[in-house]
């Protein structure tokens, strides 16, 4: 499985830590592979701040991963790009946000990714990503398909 991570997160512990928290994208990782190596898993982790080459991922992922993890930051709310990367792919997704979204701007509270999900979790912090990795594991051991 792997995780992608959209614009800006590669400033995380350092960007707004009252909303994102103060662990960096690197101390999330290597959590991240402690937890996959314990659950005997294999993850992959990725970080760009352009949609271009957050698609051409997903894209590359097709046959190489069975679930994408994705925050797709900021991205999440416009990018029918992304969207449609997710879609054509046909692996389960599960979105990840570290705020709650639904708690803030309206202009957040909206997620394109969101109807392609298999399920999300929000607001938890770096936790998210955890939760998220253990329901992929569950779904996966389920045998679940993905809706895109």
């Amino acid at each position: 499985m792997c995780f992608i991570n959209g614009p800006n997160l590669n400033m995380l512990g350092m960007r707004e830590p009252e909303i994102y928290g103060k662990s960096s994208l690197a101390e999330i990782e290597k959590e991240m592979r402690i937890l996959a190596r314990q659950q005997g898993a294999e993850i992959d982790f990725f970080q760009s701040n352009h949609e271009g080459k957050i698609v051409d991922y997903i894209q590359e992922a097709r046959g190489r991963f069975d679930c994408i993890l994705i925050n797709a930051g900021a991205f999440s709310h416009y990018s029918i790009a992304i969207y449609d990367a997710l879609k054509a792919v046909e692996i389960p997704v599960i979105e990840i946000h570290l705020s709650n979204i639904y708690a803030r701007e309206s202009f957040r509270q909206q997620s394109l990714i969101s109807p392609l999900a298999v399920g999300g979790v929000f607001g938890f912090g770096a936790l998210s990503y955890k939760m998220a990795f253990l329901a992929a594991c569950e779904l996966l051991a389920a045998g679940q398909k993905g809706k895109g």
